[in-house]
């Protein structure tokens, strides 16, 4: 059936809303919070984590020890320049991310960014949807498809669609819990 590459690009969206909601620290010291920051290394752009060693030691602490000492004021300065928005300490060996405890009003925060996260990624299976339906309707009246293979098509991309949004839903209810239940 031809709603294959549509089904695909709906999946897209709900992974790419849950990189994002990865990125929510809620309270806990996630290392993936750090998977976007890339470091200069002899010249070349590393991730964080290939030039060092990332832990979690503690539920409210990220531990980072470079490999080579030499790279620890590059690594504070890429998580400084970060959206992270923590500044990092040091010891000359390693480098101490240390989240503070979130107050109720940063919490309602974080859980209006995770609803209006959501509300995008709805908003794009949507469009996905309505693109995908216009497709079938041009095939239609291009005489590809019959007018019951265009009714089986809409159903089944309604369901798909349907089936996007419910996991979005379930996606943001989870994550919605977490921040409030640190």
């Amino acid at each position: 059936m031809p709603t294959k590459p549509y089904e695909e690009k709906m999946n897209k969206t709900i992974d790419n809303l849950r990189e994002e909601y990865a990125n929510i620290r809620a309270g806990r010291a996630n290392p993936h919070l750090l998977d976007k920051i890339t470091v200069d290394y002899y010249g070349t752009p590393s991730k964080l984590q290939s030039v060092a060693n990332v832990s979690v030691p503690e539920a409210r602490v990220i531990l980072i020890q470079p490999w080579e000492s030499s790279l620890i004021k590059a690594i504070e300065k890429e998580i400084i320049a970060s959206d992270l928005g923590i500044t990092p300490s040091n010891d000359g060996k390693a480098i101490r991310l240390v989240f503070p405890e979130l107050t109720e009003e940063r919490r309602k925060e974080l859980v209006k960014d995770v609803k209006k996260k959501a509300e995008n990624a709805k908003v794009a299976v949507r469009n996905i949807r309505r693109d995908a339906m216009d497709t079938f309707k041009k095939q239609n009246k291009a005489g590809d498809l019959t007018e019951d293979d265009l009714k089986d098509v809409e159903d089944k991309t309604q369901k798909i669609t349907d089936k996007a949004i419910a996991e979005i839903d379930k996606l943001t209810e989870d994550k919605s819990k977490e921040i409030m239940t640190v």
